[in-house]
C-alpha cells in the first residue's frame, strides 16, 4: 500500500525532509499491515469491552494552574489577527 506521507504531513502542518518521508512511509505501512493482521482474527463470541482494568471513574481533582500568556500561545502560529489564531473558515454561510 502506497501512503502519501507528504499529504498527511501537510494536513498536520509538519514540514518533512525526503529522508523523513521515506522513514515515515515505511513506519505507516508497517502499522497498516499490523492492523490488517488484527482484522483477520476471528472474534465471534468475544464479548466487547471498552477497558480491561476493572477500574471505574478514575479521575483527578480539577485544579486551575497557571497557563500560557496570550503572547506565548500565539508565538508559533503562522497566522493571527487581533490577538487570536486566524484559521480558514470551515462552515459555509
Amino acid at each position: 500500500m502506497k501512503i502519501n506521507v507528504f499529504h498527511v504531513a501537510k494536513l498536520a502542518n509538519l514540514p518533512l525532509t525526503e529522508e523523513e518521508k521515506k522513514k515515515f512511509e515505511k513506519q505507516l505501512a508497517e502499522t497498516l499491515d499490523y492492523v490488517a493482521q488484527l482484522e483477520e482474527i476471528d472474534t465471534k463470541g468475544v464479548e466487547p469491552t471498552s477497558q480491561v482494568t476493572g477500574l471505574e471513574n478514575v479521575t483527578r481533582e480539577d485544579v486551575a494552574k497557571p497557563s500560557f500568556s496570550q503572547e506565548e500561545a500565539l508565538s508559533n502560529t503562522k497566522s493571527k489577527h487581533n490577538g487570536f489564531f486566524k484559521v480558514k473558515a470551515i462552515l459555509e454561510v
